[in-house]
């Protein structure tokens, strides 16, 4: 009864989500030197979110976070990695982290309260 519940699916998929985007992130930081290097990024969860259909959690679990070319300024090498953009993509993805934890413990919360726990 309890065990499929949208609001688990959908922390689960942010949490997921942002967990990926800091993957790239990382992989952006540790290519900032390699000449020609093309930093990457991938979509934002909300947009991830609504190209599925079905269940609002369903196809976000199941979907692909594709990276893509977050082009912006080269240095002469062709290197197109800021340090000071990643950086700030690393603290979107660790709020976004945050934020899936705190639905999922309110969620859990509300949960308990109602079965009397």
């Amino acid at each position: 009864m309890f065990d499929n519940l949208e609001i688990f699916g959908l922390a689960q998929a942010r949490a997921r989500h942002a967990a990926a985007r800091q993957t790239v992130v990382a992989t952006n930081v540790a290519n900032a030197d390699t000449p020609g290097y093309r930093a990457q990024d991938i979509a934002a969860f909300e947009d991830v979110f609504h190209t599925g259909t079905g269940a609002a959690a369903r196809p976000v679990q199941d979907a692909d976070f594709t990276t893509y070319d977050a082009s912006g300024p080269a240095s002469p090498n062709g290197n197109t990695v800021s340090l000071e953009t990643e950086m700030l993509r690393s603290v979107e993805a660790q709020r976004a982290h945050s934020r899936a934890l705190s639905i999922y413990q309110s969620a859990l919360r509300v949960l308990r309260t109602s079965i009397g726990h």
